[in-house]
Parts: C-alpha cells; structure tokens; sequence
C-alpha cells in the first residue's frame, strides 16, 4: 500500500464494496522459495472467526500446491488506474505520476473442502450473473449431467482469513485544487476523473 496517510483507506464497508465491484484479485504468496502470483476471482465472506476470501485456481496452477497445506497470501484487487502527465498541473516542476484505487487483504490460505468449493462456484457465478440482469441467470443447472463434477477435478479451492485489509486511494489528494482541475480536465470521461476529489 501507498505510504503517504493522505492516499489510505481504512474504512472496511468502502474498502469490501471495492472488493465486491472488483472481484478479480490477484494472488501473490512464497511457496518452494520462489515469489508466485495467480488471478483469481473471490468471493468476499463474512464469517463468525471474521472476513475471509473464497477463491479457486486451476489445478494446475503453481500455488495450487500451496493451498493443501495453508500459506500466507496477500490478495490485491486494481479498481481504476491513470497515468498522470505533469503537463496537465498548473504548477511548475512536477513530475509523471499515477492515481490508482486498489484493495489490499493479507491473511493465511486455507483449502476447501468439495462442498466449500461448490458453493463457492454457485455464489460466485450468481454474483456475477446478477451484474449481467435482465439477462437470466446462469446456473450448472444448464450443465449437461456429469460436466460439473468433471470439470470440479480440474481445480481447487481455498479461503484466505483476512488478517489485514487496507486501500489506497491515490487521486491527487495532495495536490492544490488548480493542480487537481487540470488532471481532472485533461482526463476527460476516464474513470479516474470522476472518483478524484474535486
């Protein structure tokens, strides 16, 4: 996370509907001595022990090993993200930045079970499903028998128990209101243009 205060977000609700809205995380942890990294898509729980991310990977992913016996992971989801020129500044000898929103979690991985990671599947997809409405929704359902439970072998599941949740909102907050016009002005209908203080 950014270390300047001015930029951090520390307000769970806010920094749980990033997570929601931006789902697909990527997944980074040491496993056999070597830094790994995975995109994964999660699923956010709130749990009687706490928060927790529900996550599959393909078997065949490299962290996949990691999952059977537990390991420290950290999960970032990017919301938005600019290129900041310091043409677009009204003030002299500024330098190229870049404004971002992202989530940061960090906890120990855990598998789950078959049927965690069935409803896992079933959560996310209706999660995702109801961003696609009117459209119906999707479910195995329309699967032909058997396809699912196959294609289930093909990965694995793991939750991670959310130790440390933190946010970065890094919009220009640290610049002057003319500095900030202009950034605002030259990024037209971009994302980042409409979440930067004003």
């Amino acid at each position: 996370m950014h270390p300047t205060s001015d930029f951090r977000v520390e307000d769970e609700g806010v920094l749980l509907s990033q997570l929601a809205a931006r789902p697909l995380v990527i997944l980074a942890a040491i496993w056999a001595g070597r830094p790994l990294v995975a995109h994964a898509p999660v699923v956010v729980r709130r749990l009687s022990a706490g928060l927790a991310l529900d996550f599959h990977l393909s078997r065949g992913n490299a962290l996949a090993p990691a999952l059977a016996i537990g390991v420290q992971a950290v999960a970032v989801s990017l919301a938005a993200d600019a290129y900041i020129s310091p043409d677009w500044y009204k003030s002299a000898d500024q330098v190229p930045t870049w404004n971002y929103v992202s989530v940061e979690a960090e906890g120990s991985v855990e598998p789950l079970d078959e049927a965690g990671l069935i409803a896992l599947l079933d959560d996310l997809s209706a999660q995702e499903e109801a961003r696609l409405a009117p459209k119906a929704a999707w479910t195995r359902a329309k699967m032909s028998a058997g396809r699912f439970e196959a294609m289930l072998r093909g990965i694995v599941g793991g939750r991670m128990r959310i130790e440390r949740l933190e946010g970065t909102s890094k919009l220009s907050q640290n610049k002057d209101d003319a500095d900030r016009a202009g950034v605002i002005a030259a990024l037209g209908d971009h994302p980042i243009a409409d979440l930067m203080p004003r």
